[in-house]
This record gives structure tokens, sequence and C-alpha cells, in this order.
């Protein structure tokens, strides 16, 4: 009966695929705690979208009587970006 197959010097000092060492790096993630992540992630980013717009229609007489650069729509596009880019990391916790 064969034991395990001793490795050779030539197979001990070629490094290790890089694919193959990442994998085995990868840490183990519960579901629950994926899930709770991304909700958090979602909901914090639905809570920007929704409050920020409604401060942005509150005080929208003073910025547009500031005269400012940045008006109403590239605050609101900041906004609704700021929003997308946290429910994507929710998306993003969720899958990976």
């Amino acid at each position: 009966m064969a034991g395990p197959k001793t490795p050779t010097i030539y197979e001990l000092d070629q490094p290790e695929k890089l694919q193959e060492v990442l994998k085995h790096d990868r840490p183990e993630d519960c579901t629950p705690c994926r899930v709770i992540g991304a909700t958090a992630f979602m909901g914090l980013g639905a809570y920007t979208y929704y409050s920020g717009h409604s401060q942005l229609k509150a005080q929208q007489a003073k910025i547009l009587a500031s005269k400012t650069i940045f008006g109403i729509k590239s605050r609101q596009a900041g906004i609704t970006s700021i929003a997308l880019s946290l429910a994507g990391l929710g998306f993003y916790r969720l899958v990976n």
C-alpha cells in the first residue's frame, strides 16, 4: 500500500499558483452575516436617497438664492450616486 507521494525538490522549489493561494485564503462567511450586511448597506442607501432629496427640497430656495456653482441638479446627482453606491455595496456583500 502506497502512502502519500513525497514531492520532489523541483516541485517544492516552484511558487504556488496565485489563484490556488487566493482560493485557500478566502475567509468563510456565514449566510446570515451576508444577509445582515447586505440589508444594512441597502437600507443605508435608501435612507441616504430619501433623506437627502427631502432635505434638498426643504433647502431649495436657499440653494437657488445663494447663486452657487453647484445647483439643485448636481446635488441631486451627488446624493443619488452615493445612494446607488451604497446599494451596490449591499448587493456585492450579498453575492460575494
